[in-house]
This record gives C-alpha cells, sequence and structure tokens, in this order.
C-alpha cells in the first residue's frame, strides 16, 4: 500500500497542506521546528491512532482551533481508499473511509504503517512500559482483535488494585477477598492470552531483529529478545520495588502457551496474595512484563553504546516492517524514518538505504538534504513554517 496524497487541516502547526506522495523514497527537508515530523506523525496516526509525541490528541490540533483533520489516498492494486480522521478537542473523534462514517477504532484496519523516530531510542534505555507499548501496537497491527484484550486486562488491572486497596482499607474481610477470587478468574484468562500474543510475537520478531541490526550496523553483533516474565520472576527481598520493576528472573526465549501462562500466573497470584493485600496492588501479570534487549548476550539497556543503542531501535522498527510485509494482503506498511540519517555515519547511511529498498514506499524526514543519500531523494518535499514551499517530483 502507498499514500499517494496527504491533506491536513490545523494539524499542529499547518493551517492546510496538501502533499503529493509517490511509491519509493519520499523526502521531507527543512530546518528543525518547522513541521517535517508533524507529516509523519499524522499518517502515523492513521494507523496506530496515537502518537509518539504526545498522549492526548487535542495536542495535535492547531492552537486556537477546535478541531484537525487528517486525509490520506490510499492506494492498492489499482483500488483507492480515502481514508480520513477528524480530531476535536470537546467531541469524540470522527472517522470516514471513502466517505462513509466509521468507528474511529476501525480507521487502522485500512492503513498500516512503521515510524522511527528519534524517541525511539526509548525503547532501548528507558522503562519497561515503553517496551510492552511497543510490542502491543504491534499486535494491535497484526491482529486488531488484540486491542479489545488488551483494554479489558488493562481495566480489569485497575478494578482489582481498587479491591486491593479496599481490603487492605478495611481489614482484608472475607467477603473481599471472595470477590477478589472473580477478579482473578478474570485477569488469568485475558492476561494469559495477551502473555501468549506477545512471547510468540518475540520468538517472531527475535531473528528479524538480529538481520536488520546487522544490515544496519554491519557488525560481527548478536542482538537478541527475550521476555521478563512476572509470573515467574523472583521476588524474595523485593516487595519495595515499584509498579515498572520487574525482578531479575522469569526470563524466556520462547513462546508461552495461553495455557501454560494460565497455570504459572494462577499460581503466582496465590503466592502472592499477602503481598497483594498488604501493598494494595497487583504484583504480576503482563502489566508487569519486560521485552528484554540484549546485544552480545548482555543487556543493551545499560551496555549498549549511543550508536548501538541507536541501531538497536531502528533494528526494532525494522522488523516489525518486515512482519507487516510479510503477512500483509494491502501490501507493505509504509515505513517512515524520522530524522535517522543524521544520527548515522555515511556506512550506516549507505548500509540503511540498501536495507529499506524491498519496501513499496518509504517516507524520510532530514533538515540537511546532504544527510540523506541520493537514490533516496528522488521526490523531494522543502517545508518551512508549516508550508509547503517547494516539491520536486522527478
Amino acid at each position: 500500500m502507498i499514500v499517494t496524497h496527504l491533506s491536513l487541516t490545523d494539524f499542529r502547526n499547518y493551517r492546510t497542506a496538501e502533499v503529493s506522495l509517490v511509491a519509493g523514497s519520499n523526502l521531507f527537508v527543512g530546518s528543525n521546528g518547522q513541521g517535517k515530523t508533524n507529516l509523519v506523525e499524522s499518517l502515523a496516526y492513521l494507523s496506530t491512532l496515537g502518537s509518539h509525541r504526545a498522549s492526548v490528541d487535542h495536542a495535535m490540533i492547531r492552537q486556537g482551533t477546535d478541531s484537525a483533520i487528517i486525509r490520506a489516498r490510499l492506494e492498492h492494486d489499482e483500488r483507492q481508499i480515502l481514508a480520513e480522521v477528524q480530531l476535536n478537542r470537546s467531541a469524540p473523534n470522527r472517522a470516514q473511509v471513502n466517505r462513509s462514517v466509521i468507528k474511529t477504532r476501525e480507521l487502522p484496519r485500512y492503513f498500516s504503517s512503521v515510524l522511527f523516530a528519534p524517541e525511539d531510542l526509548a525503547l532501548i534505555r528507558g522503562d519497561p512500559a515503553g517496551r510492552r507499548r511497543f510490542l502491543d501496537e504491534l499486535l494491535v497491527l497484526r491482529s486488531p482483535r488484540m486491542s479489545g484484550v488488551i483494554a479489558d486486562y488493562e481495566r480489569v488491572v485497575r478494578q482489582r488494585n481498587t479491591l486491593l486497596k479496599s481490603a487492605r482499607s478495611s481489614g482484608m474481610r472475607g467477603d473481599s477477598l471472595s470477590t477478589l477470587d472473580i477478579w482473578d478468574e478474570r485477569l488469568v484468562v485475558l492476561g494469559s492470552q495477551l502473555i501468549d500474543a506477545r512471547t510468540a510475537l518475540v520468538a517472531e520478531l527475535s531473528p528479524e531483529v538480529a538481520n536488520a541490526y546487522t544490515s544496519i550496523a554491519g557488525e560481527d553483533h548478536h542482538a537478541m529478545l527475550g521476555n521478563q516474565l512476572s509470573i515467574f520472576a523472583g521476588r524474595s527481598g523485593a516487595e519495595s520495588v515499584g509498579e515498572e520493576d520487574v525482578d531479575a528472573g522469569g526470563l524466556s526465549y520462547g513462546r508461552l502457551t495461553a495455557e501454560d501462562a494460565a497455570a504459572a500466573f494462577t499460581k503466582a497470584l496465590a503466592d502472592r496474595r499477602r503481598s497483594e493485600l498488604e501493598r494494595g496492588i497487583t504484583l504480576v501479570g503482563p502489566h508487569r512484563d519486560d521485552l528484554v534487549l540484549e546485544l552480545n548476550s548482555l543487556p543493551a539497556r545499560g551496555y549498549a553504546s549511543h550508536g548501538e543503542s541507536w541501531s538497536f531501535a531502528l533494528a526494532l522498527k525494522l522488523a516489525s516492517a518486515v512482519l507487516l510485509q510479510r503477512e500483509s494482503s494491502t501490501g507493505d506498511p509504509v515505513l517512515m524514518l524520522d530524522d535517522v540519517f543524521a544520527e548515522l555515519d555515511e556506512a550506516r547511511r549507505t548500509r540503511l538505504a540498501v536495507a529499506i529498498r524491498g519496501f513499496e514506499q518509504v517516507l524520510i524526514t532530514a533538515a540537511v538534504l546532504d544527510d540523506v543519500p541520493e537514490e533516496l531523494t528522488g521526490n523531494t518535499v522543502h517545508i518551512s513554517r508549516g508550508t509547503i514551499v517547494e516539491q520536486d517530483l522527478s
């Protein structure tokens, strides 16, 4: 699938924008702060219903206006689709496909993209929550039904935490504990499905990450992914850790089926009940798991250099795009690289240009034209202060 035209109204710093795009490489060039990233952010929103830079949608609406519109014309096998979403400050967002109203959550069914941005360095150096979010977003792109499982699981965790706090404050009476058993059952059903899906994804993603890392770095480094599962983690002497922490132990490199996960999850809840009641919080489950990133058998977090961390984060996104490309019935995901070439030396720039050749459409942003290999500059769009000032389709 490719985007043939992008239209924006009151999105970020754009009053209006009309951009024609082509198959292959498309380059957005402009000084920092001019609006390059806003273009790829808008397209990423159509496929993920979220922003890599903002936690709330209204942050993407131009200041002084009540709504923003993202509209994209998509094409695959001579079939054209017009997908659009209206972001509203004080009303629910609205979406349309071919001018027919649809539920906003259905938009990702029509468009798939993978965005790499400088913020993705946090996948290597940041907290587990970011890595869990990375896996869950990819799960939903591959299987939209997982959005319901994830939302339901998060709801059960919140309600169970409320009950745990209530039981703690009321002296842990029997009625509270019997109700807790009911929530435990629901937590295990949903959580084991999520553990199964995540571990299967990691097992499939790991060899692709290794290949992508080598193709970018061109060095004899071995990148590998694993799972840190809280239902298996040892907890001795660690009762005061924060909610984002996962103890040593519980490391797995293969898939854990929902049946096996359910058995281990049930046992872990029983073992940890006293601690959970004392602290008023759910201590085990996929909301406390982590994606383990290893480089040459060492944790990338804490051991990888800046260049290695950058290459690892990029490899994660390229590997995601490969998985989506392999199984898509509507063409490749659109691959978007935001300000990546400035961080790479000339050799890595050349290798990255080779690595992305196989994708139907690639969108690139850069502050300096010379940072981007010449073969990627065919359709160059120059941007200044939220305005498309020049477009070279040669």
